[in-house]
């Protein structure tokens, strides 16, 4: 396990953008499969590939990217490794970035999902507060302190799943 954690690193380096973008897209995929299976209780009969599918590609193509251009951002913003700085990232993270981000993440995935704008405008009304809440209150405090790492996006994904 060692083995391929330093192999990760070594990836990550030489490929940093390739490999969050990878990362960001997989491990979307495997949150959207513990959903299924743990959280949903669907059983590998009644998985839904195709809603897995569609959330592989928001990790890919718009969580990745994203995500790990901000971190690139807001290492910039607050320099530092120390808690001070860690709360300041915490705090532009959640009262900057998160809510643009989320509000984007939900209009993308209910396009994907067949919402028309105006469903999708409802949606986002009736459930981004609530999605800010539980998705970032409870992950956040310790997610940036160690943004001065090279694998911040993988931290922070790790840290959702758990």
């Amino acid at each position: 396990m060692a083995g391929l954690w330093r192999s990760y690193q070594v990836l990550m380096t030489k490929y940093p953008w390739t490999v969050q973008i990878v990362t960001a897209g997989s491990l979307v995929g495997v949150g959207d499969v513990i959903s299924q299976q743990l959280i949903e209780r669907r059983g590998l009969a009644q998985h839904n590939v195709q809603r897995t599918t569609k959330m592989m590609s928001i990790g890919f193509f718009f969580v990745g990217p994203v995500v790990g251009s901000w971190y690139k951002v807001l290492d910039r913003l607050v320099v530092g490794g120390t808690k001070s700085a860690a709360m300041k990232k915490m705090l532009v993270d959640q009262l900057c970035f998160a809510p643009c981000f989320l509000g984007a993440f939900l209009c993308i995935s209910g396009a994907l999902n067949g919402l028309t704008v105006d469903e999708n405008i409802a949606k986002l009304k009736r459930d981004s507060i609530s999605t800010i809440v539980t998705t970032d209150e409870a992950v956040q405090p310790g997610n940036l302190s160690d943004c001065v790492s090279k694998l911040p996006l993988l931290e922070v994904k790790v840290q959702c799943l758990t």
